[in-house]
C-alpha cells in the first residue's frame, strides 16, 4: 500500500446522472487514489459518455487520464438510456466545457499499462456495461493478478429494470458480463437488490440545497430530473414515489465503507440465450448448483450511513470550487 494508505482504483463508467454522483464520491475521498478513468458506451453513446466525463471532471477540477472505450457492446446492437438520463445524459444540468482532452490511448491500452505498471493490485470500479473490462481480460489475461477486485454496479438477484428479468448494465452487454463473471477475478456486485435500498428521498434532496454551494445546487437539479424518469421495480421500498436511487454510488461506497453493506458469496452467471431472460444475472442464492462462489453479492445497506457519506462528498467537492 502507498504511503497514504490509499486504495488504487481505475474507474470504468458511462455518465449518466448516477455515474456523476459516483465520481463525486470517488474524488472526494482521500482513501482512494484514482489512477485512470475509462468510458463505456452504456447510458449513452461513447462520444457522449466521454464528453460528460471530461466535462464533469473539468468542473470539479480533477485532472486524471480519461481514456475512451469501445463504441458498442461485444455482440449486441447498442441500446442507450436517454429516456432515464436525458438526451445529454446529465439531466437538465450543464457542467463545464472540458479543458482536458481524452487520452491518445484507447481504454484497453490505458487499462493494460496502468495495471502492469501499478505498484500493487488495483481495484476496478465499473458502473456501466462490462465491455471494456471483458475485452481487456480476453486480450490480456496476464493482467488478472494485477487486479485486486472488480466492484461492479450491475445485475440483480431477482427481476430487472431493463426487462422483467435483467438490469440495464447486464442487459446491454450480457456477453461481456458473462466473460467477466467467469474470469476468476474477485467481483463485488452492487445489484438492484442493494442499490434500490441506497436511495435519497425528496426531503433529503431538498436538504442538498441547504449545503449552500453552487455544486450542491447543480447536484440537486440533476437529481430532480431523475425523479421523473426512474421506474418502479420489484426492489422499491414503501414510499417509492419519494425515492431517487443513485445506483452507481454503491460501487464506490462499498470500498470506502464496507461495514455499511451486507452481502454473501454466490455463484453468478449471465443468461445469454433466453428469449425472455437475456441479460439476467442468475444468482445461485440457494447454493444448489455445486459451483464455487465467484461473486460477493451485496443485498443490504445502512441507508442513513450511506446518505451521510454522499452528503459529505457533495459538501467536500462543493467547498473546493
Amino acid at each position: 500500500m502507498n504511503s497514504l494508505n490509499q486504495i488504487p482504483v481505475m474507474i470504468d463508467c458511462d455518465p449518466g446522472i448516477d455515474d456523476a454522483m459516483m465520481l463525486t464520491l470517488a474524488f472526494a475521498r482521500e482513501e482512494l487514489n484514482v489512477l485512470l478513468v475509462t468510458t463505456e458506451a452504456g447510458n449513452l453513446t461513447i462520444d457522449k459518455t466521454t464528453y460528460n466525463t471530461l466535462s464533469f471532471l473539468t468542473h470539479i477540477n480533477k485532472r486524471v487520464e480519461v481514456a475512451k472505450g469501445l463504441p458498442q457492446p461485444l455482440l449486441r446492437k447498442q441500446e442507450v438510456a436517454e429516456n432515464i438520463h436525458g438526451e445529454s445524459g446529465l439531466g437538465n444540468v450543464t457542467w463545464s466545457e472540458p479543458t482536458m482532452e481524452a487520452s491518445a490511448r484507447p481504454a484497453i491500452v490505458a487499462m493494460y499499462d496502468t495495471l502492469i505498471n501499478a505498484a500493487e493490485p488495483v481495484t476496478i470500479v465499473a458502473t456501466g456495461p462490462l465491455t471494456n473490462i471483458a475485452a481487456l481480460l480476453v486480450a490480456h489475461p496476464e493482467v488478472k493478478p494485477c487486479i485486486k477486485q472488480i466492484s461492479w454496479m450491475g445485475g440483480a438477484v431477482v427481476g430487472g429494470n431493463m426487462s422483467a428479468t435483467a438490469e440495464f448494465n447486464a442487459y446491454v452487454d450480457p456477453h461481456a458480463a458473462e466473460l467477466v463473471m467467469r474470469s476468476g477475478v474477485p467481483i463485488i456486485m452492487s445489484g438492484l437488490d442493494v442499490t434500490h435500498k441506497a436511495y435519497i428521498t425528496r426531503d433529503e434532496m431538498t436538504r442538498l440545497r441547504t449545503l449552500g454551494t453552487p455544486f450542491a445546487e447543480k447536484v440537486a437539479d440533476m437529481m430532480q430530473f431523475y425523479t421523473f424518469t426512474q421506474r418502479q421495480t420489484p426492489f422499491h421500498a414503501p414510499g417509492f414515489a419519494e425515492q431517487i436511487r443513485i445506483h452507481d454510488v454503491s460501487a464506490i461506497a462499498c470500498l470506502i465503507a464496507p461495514h455499511i453493506y451486507d452481502g454473501d458469496d454466490y455463484f453468478v452467471e449471465v443468461e445469454l440465450e433466453g428469449r425472455l431472460t437475456q441479460g439476467a444475472t442468475i444468482v445461485d442464492y440457494t447454493k444448489q448448483s455445486g459451483n464455487e462462489p465467484n461473486v460477493y453479492v451485496l443485498h443490504s445497506v445502512n441507508r442513513a450511513a450511506f446518505i451521510e457519506l454522499f452528503f459529505d462528498a457533495v459538501t467536500t467537492i462543493g467547498k473546493t470550487l
